[in-house]
């Protein structure tokens, strides 16, 4: 199995695949690029300004993207699997936020 080498983590290149066909899909992409945006990694960012929680809710995903909850949860599902983002179930609620260890692995392997 081909992998590279970052600081004594390892990412094999078949997960790193897998990442960027995830995020070849446009709505799976701009879901990300909210995520990155509204905090930093590994953290819930406000996204609701008004709120007193920090909290990306899929329901909030679905508003910014213009599609249903159904199709968000779906692009959500996908992005789990390969890792990238994480979920946390708040009452009837889903909170999202970006994996801080996934980030770093793939700032290094961009500026490696």
């Amino acid at each position: 199995m081909v992998r590279y080498m970052s600081n004594n983590n390892t990412m094999p290149i078949e997960q790193l695949a897998d990442i960027f066909k995830a995020l070849s899909n446009p709505n799976r992409l701009k879901i990300f690029l909210l995520l990155t945006t509204c905090c930093s990694p590994g953290t819930v960012g406000i996204y609701d300004k008004s709120a007193d929680v920090d909290t990306m809710f899929i329901g909030d995903l679905g508003k910014e993207l213009e599609v249903g909850k159904p199709t968000v949860s779906h692009h959500i599902k996908e992005l789990r699997r390969v890792g990238i983002i994480r979920t946390e179930r708040r009452g009837q609620n889903i909170a999202c936020w970006v994996d801080p260890d996934i980030i770093e692995q793939l700032r290094t392997f961009f500026t490696r």
